[in-house]
C-alpha cells in the first residue's frame, strides 16, 4: 500500500470527506494537512469538500453510534495532538466494532480522544464564567484565547443568555468570531479584530468592576496556589479585572459585520 497524505480545507466537513475518500480509494493516509503551502515527502491527495460525501460519512457513523459521532465532532474542535490521525483511527474502529470499546478508558484508540474531550469540557466550564464583555457603541464584545476551538460549543450558552443583546466573541487563538444580533448568530473566520478605545462610561464600569474585585479580596486569606487552580493565569490576559482601564492598548474602530435574516 502506497503512502499518501491527504490535503483538505481544515473544516469538519472536509475531514469527513477525507474519511470518505480513504474508503473509496482503499487507502490509509499517513497524515492530514490543511496548509495549502507545504512540502511533503509523500504523495499528496487533494480532497475537495463535498456535502454529499461528508453527510454520508456522518450518517453512517451515527448509525453505528450516535455517541461516537458526537465524540468525533467535539474531538475535531479540540487541541489534541495529531488530531486527524487519532480521529481517523477512532472512526475506523467504530465502523469495525461499534462503540463498545468506548467503555474501556485504557483503549489506546479511545483514551487520547477521551482525554482531549475532558480537557475541552474543563475549558468550556471556565470560559462560561470567565468571558468578560465590554460595550462598543451599543454592541457587547469579548476576546478569548482558548486552547480548543470552543466557539461552536459556547454559541448556544451565550446566545441564550444574551438573547436581547447584540454581541460578538472573538477567538484570537483560532482567528474566528461569533456574531449575534436579533436572534441570528453565525461563526466566521476573522484574522484580526481591532477594537476602539473604551469611552468614558465603559472606563467607569471597568473601574467599578476592578474596585469590586479588590474589595471582596480578603488579604489575610489570599492563597495564590488555590487561585491559580480555579483561575489559571492563561485566562487573565483578557479579563477586565486584570487589565489596565484603557483596555491594554487596543485601537481603531471595530468592523462590525451586519447580521441579516
Amino acid at each position: 500500500m502506497r503512502d499518501v497524505l491527504y490535503q483538505y480545507d481544515g473544516t469538519f466537513d472536509g475531514f469527513l470527506c477525507c474519511i470518505h475518500d480513504s474508503y473509496l480509494y482503499k487507502e490509509i493516509p499517513v497524515g492530514f494537512s490543511s496548509d495549502g503551502d507545504f512540502l511533503s515527502l509523500y504523495e499528496v491527495r487533494i480532497v475537495p469538500t463535498q456535502a454529499a460525501h461528508s453527510q454520508r460519512v456522518y450518517r453512517g457513523l451515527a448509525a453505528r453510534s450516535n455517541k461516537a459521532a458526537k465524540a468525533v465532532y467535539r474531538g475535531f474542535l479540540t487541541c489534541m495532538e495529531d488530531k486527524e490521525l487519532r480521529l481517523y483511527a477512532f472512526v475506523r474502529k467504530v465502523f469495525r466494532e461499534g462503540d463498545r470499546f468506548m467503555r474501556n478508558l485504557s483503549d489506546p484508540v479511545f483514551y487520547p480522544l477521551h482525554k482531549a474531550l475532558r480537557h475541552m469540557s474543563g475549558e468550556l466550564e471556565k470560559l462560561r464564567g470567565f468571558v468578560r464583555f465590554s460595550d462598543y457603541n451599543g454592541v457587547l464584545g469579548a476576546v478569548i484565547e482558548p486552547e480548543n476551538q470552543v466557539l461552536p460549543m459556547l454559541r448556544r450558552h451565550f446566545c441564550g443568555r444574551y438573547s436581547n443583546e447584540a454581541f460578538f466573541i472573538f477567538d484570537r487563538t483560532h482567528r474566528e468570531i461569533l456574531l449575534y444580533a436579533r436572534g441570528i448568530s453565525r461563526i466566521q473566520p476573522l484574522e484580526r479584530l481591532d477594537l476602539a478605545a473604551p469611552d468614558a462610561e465603559e472606563v467607569q464600569y471597568r473601574r467599578l468592576w476592578k474596585a469590586f474585585f479588590e474589595t471582596v479580596t480578603i488579604r489575610e486569606r489570599e492563597n495564590p496556589r488555590c487561585q491559580n487552580t480555579f483561575l489559571p493565569k492563561r485566562y487573565r490576559g483578557v479579563m477586565t479585572e486584570f487589565l489596565p482601564l484603557d483596555g491594554g492598548g487596543v485601537s481603531a474602530e471595530p468592523s462590525w459585520p451586519q447580521l441579516r435574516p
